[in-house]
C-alpha cells in the first residue's frame, strides 16, 4: 500500500511538473514578464509585511505589558492588607473602592494573602498563584505584585495599635484579557495581507501593460514577418521603433538580412531563367536534327541486314529516347516559366473539358493499355480555363504512368469530378504502389523507381509544374491498401463553381 502511494505520488509530482513545463512553453512573454515582476513584488511585501507585522506586535504586546506593570504598581502603593484581632487578614475598607475602579474595561483584580488564598473579591476568576513577572493564565495576561500590611495588637495602656507587616502579608494580581491587543494585531495582519495581495496585483497589472507596450514593436515585426512570409516578398519594409533601443537593432539587421535574401533572390531567379531559357533553347534546337536523325534512320533500318541492322534498330531506339527526354525537357521548361508567369501561355489558355481530354489521353495509350483494365469514369463535364497541351501532357503523364510501372492485369481508374468547386482528375491502380520511403521524392525530377524503370524521371514533375503553372496541385494519396493513388487538383471554371454552391449548400443544410 505504501509503494502504490509512493509511486502515485510520484507520478502525480511528474505530471504536475510535465503541466507546468508545458504552461512556461505556451504562456505568452507578456505573460511571463508579468507573472515574475508579481512575483517579485509578493517576495518583498512578504518581507515587509513579516518584519513590519512582527514590529508593530511586538510593540502593541510591549505596551500592553508596560500599562499591566504601571497599573500594578498603583495598585501596589494603595492598597493595604490588615490583620484583625481574630488574625484573620482583609482588605481595609477604603481600598475596595479602588479595587471597582480599577477592574474596569474587562481588567481582573484579586488579592492574595502569603499563602496565596484570596481574599477580596470573592468572585474573581482563577488566575493561579502570584508569581513574579508578567505570565499567560488562560485569556489573561497577568502580574503579580507584592503588598504590605499593618495588623492590630492590644497593648496597655495604649489600646489597641496598627503595627507594619515585617515581611510582604499579600499579594495583588491585575490581569487583562489578550483579546483586545490581539484583535489589533489581527487587523493589522489583516491590513498588511491585504496589501501584499494588492501591490501583487499592481505589479501583475503595471508589469503586463509594461511588457505589452514593450512587445508592441515586436508583435509589428511579427506582423512584417508574416507578411513577408505570405508574399514571399523579402522587399516588405520592416517598421523601426523610434528609440534607438536592442528592438531597433533587431529591425535594421532583420531588413538588412532581407535586403540581402532579395539580392540573392534576384541572382538565383536571373541564373534559372537563364538555365530554362537555354534548355526551352536547346531542346527547340535539338528537335530538327533529331527528327532528321529518325526519318534517316526509319528509311535505312529496312534496306539493311544481319548486324547492320541491329545497329541501326539500336540507334533509332536510342534516337527515339532522345527525342522524348528532349520534349520533356521543352515540356517542363514551358510548365517552369508559365508557373512564373514569365510567357504567354496565359493568353493561350482557352476553357477545356478535362473529361475530353482524359478521353484522348486514353486513345493514345490504349497500346501500352492492352495487357492492363483502363476504366474511364466520366460522372459529369468538369471544365477548367487551361492551355490545353500543357493540361493533356499532365494527364498523359499520370496515366502512362499508372500503365508503365504496374504488371500486367492491374486495373488502372481513371476518373473526372468537381469537389467544392474544384476540378479533380484521379488516377489509380490496385498495384505494388509506392514504398513511403520514395514517395516523398516521385514529384522530383529525374526520379525513378528503380535503374531499370522505363522513362527519364521527368513524367510527374512535368504535372506538377503544370498543376502548380495553372494554380493546382498534384498530391500521391496514401492508402492502407495496395496501390497507388494520385489527385490532380485544377481551379474550376466560374460557371461550374457557380453550378456546385447550390449542391454544396445542399450538402451543408442536410448535415
Amino acid at each position: 500500500m505504501t509503494r502504490q502511494l509512493r509511486s502515485s505520488s510520484h507520478a502525480a509530482t511528474r505530471r504536475a511538473g510535465a503541466w507546468l513545463k508545458q504552461a512556461r512553453v505556451r504562456l505568452p512573454v507578456r505573460i511571463k514578464l508579468a507573472i515574475v515582476s508579481a512575483a517579485l513584488t509578493f517576495l518583498i511585501l512578504c518581507l515587509f509585511a513579516l518584519v513590519v507585522g512582527a514590529f508593530a506586535a511586538g510593540r502593541l504586546r510591549a505596551g500592553f505589558d508596560d500599562e499591566l506593570r504601571a497599573t500594578a504598581a498603583d495598585l501596589q502603593e494603595q492598597l493595604r492588607v490588615e490583620r484583625a484581632l481574630d488574625g484573620s487578614l482583609e482588605v481595609r475598607a477604603q481600598d475596595l473602592s479602588v479595587i471597582r475602579a480599577a477592574a474596569s474595561g474587562g481588567a481582573v483584580i484579586r488579592v492574595l494573602d502569603y499563602h496565596q488564598r484570596v481574599i477580596a473579591p470573592a468572585a474573581a476568576p482563577e488566575l493561579g498563584p502570584a508569581r513574579e513577572g508578567i505570565v499567560d493564565v488562560g485569556p489573561y495576561r497577568v502580574v503579580s505584585r507584592p503588598l504590605l500590611g499593618t495588623q492590630r495588637v492590644r497593648s496597655e495602656p495604649f489600646g489597641l495599635l496598627e503595627t507594619p507587616f515585617a515581611s510582604p502579608a499579600g499579594y495583588v494580581q491585575y490581569a487583562r484579557p489578550r483579546a483586545s491587543v490581539e484583535r489589533t494585531i489581527a487587523r493589522i495582519n489583516l491590513f498588511l495581507a491585504l496589501g501584499v495581495i494588492g501591490g501583487t496585483g499592481l505589479a501583475f497589472l503595471g508589469g503586463f501593460l509594461v511588457a505589452s507596450r514593450a512587445m508592441r514593436p515586436i508583435a509589428r515585426l511579427t506582423g512584417a514577418a508574416r507578411e513577408v512570409a505570405r508574399t514571399r516578398d523579402p522587399r516588405v519594409g520592416l517598421p523601426k521603433p523610434e528609440a534607438r533601443d536592442e528592438v531597433h537593432e533587431l529591425a535594421v539587421t532583420l531588413e538588412a538580412m532581407l535586403r540581402e535574401l532579395a539580392a540573392a533572390r534576384a541572382e538565383v531567379e536571373a541564373t534559372l531563367a537563364m538555365q530554362r531559357r537555354f534548355l526551352a533553347d536547346a531542346s527547340h534546337e535539338l528537335r530538327t536534327p533529331l527528327t532528321s536523325v529518325l526519318a534517316n534512320l526509319e528509311l535505312l533500318e529496312p534496306e539493311l541486314s544481319g548486324e547492320e541492322r541491329e545497329i541501326a534498330r539500336s540507334a533509332l531506339h536510342s534516337a527515339e529516347r532522345m527525342r522524348r527526354l528532349v520534349a520533356d525537357l521543352l515540356a517542363l521548361a514551358r510548365a517552369d516559366a508559365a508557373k512564373e508567369g514569365r510567357n504567354g501561355s496565359r493568353a493561350q489558355r482557352t476553357r477545356v473539358e478535362m473529361g475530353e481530354l482524359v478521353r484522348e489521353a486514353a486513345a493514345e495509350l490504349a497500346p501500352l493499355a492492352e495487357h492492363h483494365e483502363l476504366t474511364v469514369d466520366l460522372r459529369e463535364p468538369v471544365f477548367v480555363v487551361a492551355e490545353r497541351d500543357e493540361l493533356l501532357r499532365a494527364i498523359t503523364n499520370l496515366v502512362e504512368n499508372a500503365l508503365v510501372h504496374t504488371p500486367p492485369g492491374t486495373h488502372v481508374r481513371v476518373a473526372v469530378g468537381s469537389e467544392h468547386g474544384t476540378a479533380l482528375l484521379v488516377v489509380e491502380d490496385d498495384g505494388p504502389g509506392i514504398p513511403r520511403a520514395a514517395a516523398a521524392r516521385v514529384f522530383e525530377r529525374f526520379t525513378r523507381g528503380t535503374t531499370q524503370s522505363p522513362g527519364n524521371g521527368l513524367g510527374l514533375a512535368i504535372v506538377r509544374a503544370v498543376a502548380e503553372g495553372h494554380g493546382g496541385s498534384v498530391v500521391l494519396v496514401h492508402r492502407p491498401d495496395p496501390g497507388t493513388r494520385f489527385e490532380l487538383r485544377l481551379p474550376a471554371c466560374a460557371e461550374q463553381k457557380a453550378a456546385h454552391a447550390p449542391a454544396a449548400a445542399e450538402a451543408q443544410a442536410g448535415r
